[in-house]
């Protein structure tokens, strides 16, 4: 195994002795200014774009059905307050493949208080007084000379239910085998002829394409709001116990570090046999022999659940990774001694910037900020469209498909050539220069949604590195520290570092950005390219992928560099990493191994609130099933408490790999930097001179 002294000269010289340091640089000049100036202009974009998109959008189009005239059914304040329901003249005609084009069926659309609840045509109820004034409530308006000469009626009326979105579709079901809608399998479609009901599926399965989707939202959003403060109590206990476990470890760092690797086994150990014990129990259940392909993509999560293929899929998963942390825990367990000192004097240094603990807090909210900045900005675009309206007809006359004017359609030369023609509302479009360039405006909303985040990310790196250095290299600890160091560490960070925080969350942008539409073109090409396109298209994924990997990792380092000695990026970018080169020994040692050991740390208090959160919110066990909220879903609480307590405890241990990486570049420097020599004494704490068997020689002997 070669020593470090053979990588110098091939990745650069090491530092050389400076009397004058005492830790991070306080006279500093502003680094990266060109792309300072470029991140504000693009700041300023943003916010142009955003103004613009409130002012040009609606999100009512997100919340409201539309009906034929681009008018929102059950909006408040509006004539059709009471009519919160779509009614489709002729469901059938929903089959056409242009609904799935442009998820609007070719026929009339208005808008109506409730759905028909029985069968009627438009010649049986003409002849009964009674039944014509029902009949009239799911017709345009108009007397009825012009209801019967302009076709302002539907054909029919079959019984419907408003199951979807506010959307009137004919009540479907099964008897004897045999597709019903109102317990009947035949319906007259208005013209004298029986129609079998099975003729409205394809009209129903278009028209509800895109309303599924939606209605899945709604319920989604309808858990949320009877399970947010379950939610917030499982998030409230993720963060006590990450913080619980951040205190034991500044006074129990190597009983903690063990307590977590055995806890995360055992976790893990629960976990496979809770799967196979479930995979058990359905042996023998009908349908739970059903394969997850036969089954098909189901919005209700709760039907894999009933499966035992998704059983096993579990555990085998689990089980592998089981297998693979103690392997790892095997190999590694000499270096996991080194590092647990490591993380001891992390531990340490933590104690004494306590405030650092609760910086990610200052970085979840502007995390938060961009997030609905971003979202807000995207809904709005969206919905900036304004309605266009087409020529419908079934004889498909010259004019179809041309746009028109629905006020003015009943008396203009389109209508007089084709009697059957109907001016409807097709989709929302535009033709102005905002509107062609509306999805350019969208690309650029995606864009500086990562600038931003990745800049915010950086911000906290760059703060934290700052606060850390100023531990390490003050002579006497803790008297020489700072008395706010990450107070201070982050004004340098804003007066002169914005612009190298900008250029490397650009550049890690870039590369996600082009992740983003890889995604994208494999999406739009799926089933369309060749296997050779199939191939290049993986391969290209997995570069970028291996690519932006890469970027974060040198722009962590450059971030710690420059907050040590106010350097530009580039120059921090090539002094971290030729630092890290010329010790790749030490990195492997002790660096990643630590990461490894903070990941299970992760890893154990999501498995510990996860595990909390199944139990309470799938009703399991007794004493909390009247006490949890009866949802649709159950998985969304859950699923949410278990992203969220990740990224709380991902939160709380990022300033721990933030000081570990730190003290590690620190103490990398201050082996070049000195000796252990009386004039060049080694900063770093006794601990960790033990790890790397160094000693100041003005230190007694053994």
């Amino acid at each position: 195994m070669p020593e470090d002294g053979e990588f110098y000269g091939k990745h650069g010289e090491p530092r050389k002795y400076d009397s004058s340091f005492k830790g991070p640089i306080q006279n500093r000049s502003c680094t990266d200014i060109v792309c300072c100036i470029l991140f504000i202009i693009a700041l300023l974009g943003y916010f142009a774009v955003g103004i613009l998109a409130w002012s040009q959008g609606d999100p009512r189009k997100v919340i409201y059905p539309t009906d034929s005239r681009g008018q929102f059914c059950g909006q408040v304040g509006t004539p059709l307050e009471k009519k919160g329901m779509l009614f489709y003249f002729n469901i059938m005609k929903c089959a056409s493949p242009m609904v799935l084009l442009e998820f609007q069926c070719p026929t009339t659309q208005m808008c109506v208080e409730t759905c028909p609840d029985k069968f009627l045509t438009l010649m049986k109820a003409y002849t009964n007084k009674k039944d014509f004034d029902y009949y009239k409530t799911f017709c345009k308006e108009g007397g009825i000379p012009e209801i019967l000469k302009q076709g302002l009626c539907p054909a029919m009326l079959t019984p419907a239910c408003p199951v979807i979105t506010q959307r009137c579709f004919p009540a479907l079901g099964l008897k004897g085998g045999l597709i019903t809608v109102g317990n009947n399998s035949h319906f007259d479609d208005g013209s004298g002829t029986m129609r079998d009901a099975k003729d409205l599926v394809d009209g129903v399965k278009n028209a509800t394409v895109v309303m599924e989707a939606r209605q899945v939202v709604m319920k989604i959003f309808e858990d949320y709001t009877k399970s947010w403060y379950w939610i917030l109590i499982g998030l409230v206990i993720a963060m006590l116990t990450s913080l619980l476990f951040i205190v034991l470890l500044r006074f129990l760092a190597g009983i903690m570090v063990w307590v977590m690797i055995v806890m995360v086994i055992l976790v893990l150990g629960y976990g496979i046999f809770h799967c196979y014990m479930e995979y058990a129990a359905l042996q023998g259940e009908a349908g739970a022999n059903v394969t997850l392909q036969e089954i098909g993509f189901q919005a209700d999560f709760t039907v894999y659940l009933q499966i035992r293929q998704t059983w096993l899929a579990f555990m085998i998963i689990l089980a592998i990774v089981e297998v693979i942390i103690i392997l790892l825990l095997i190999f590694l367990r000499k270096r996991i001694l080194i590092a647990i000192a490591l993380i001891k004097e992390a531990s340490r240094t933590i104690g004494h910037v306590m405030c650092s603990l609760f910086y990610p807090l200052f970085t979840f909210l502007l995390l938060a900020i961009v997030i609905a900045y971003w979202g807000v900005t995207a809904v709005f675009l969206s919905t900036s469209n304004q309605p266009i309206y087409k020529v419908f007809n079934e004889t498909m006359c010259d004019h179809s498909r041309k746009t028109c004017e629905p006020a003015n359609y009943s008396i203009s030369i389109e209508k007089t050539q084709c009697p059957d023609s109907e001016c409807l509302f097709a989709f929302y479009g535009g033709e102005t220069a905002y509107h062609k360039y509306l999805i350019g405006l969208q690309f650029y909303n995606v864009f500086l949604f990562f600038w931003c985040a990745n800049f915010v990310t950086a911000l906290g790196q760059m703060t934290l590195a700052g606060a850390f250095a100023s531990y390490y290299w003050a002579f006497n600890k803790p008297d020489d520290v700072p008395a706010f160091p990450v107070f201070s560490s982050l004004g340098r960070s804003l007066r002169y570092h914005t612009g190298t925080l900008a250029f490397g969350s650009l550049i890690l942008s870039i590369v996600q950005i082009i992740r983003v539409l890889l995604e994208y073109l494999d999406h739009k090409l799926k089933g369309a390219h060749n296997k050779c396109t199939k191939f290049l298209l993986c391969c290209l994924k997995c570069c970028f992928w291996c690519l932006e990997k890469f970027v974060k990792f040198i722009n962590r380092n450059a971030y710690i560099m420059t907050a040590i000695y106010g350097n530009n990026f580039c120059t921090s970018a090539k002094n971290a990493f030729f630092l890290l080169m010329r010790n790749m020994i030490r990195v492997a040692v002790l660096d990643k191994v630590t990461d490894f050991l903070l990941f299970l740390g992760k890893l154990l208090i999501v498995g510990l609130v996860g595990i909390f959160a199944f139990f309470f919110f799938s009703g399991r066990v007794r004493a909390f099933k009247d006490t949890a909220p009866h949802l649709h879903y159950y998985w969304v609480p859950i699923l949410t408490v278990v992203v969220g307590s990740y990224l709380i405890a991902h939160g709380f241990f990022s300033v721990y790999a933030m000081c570990v990486d730190t003290l590690f570049l620190c103490f990398l420097e201050d082996l070049e930097r000195n000796d252990g020599s009386a004039e060049r004494p080694y900063l770093m704490p006794e601990n960790l001179r033990k790890i790397l068997n160094k000693k100041n020689k003005t230190e007694p002997a053994e």
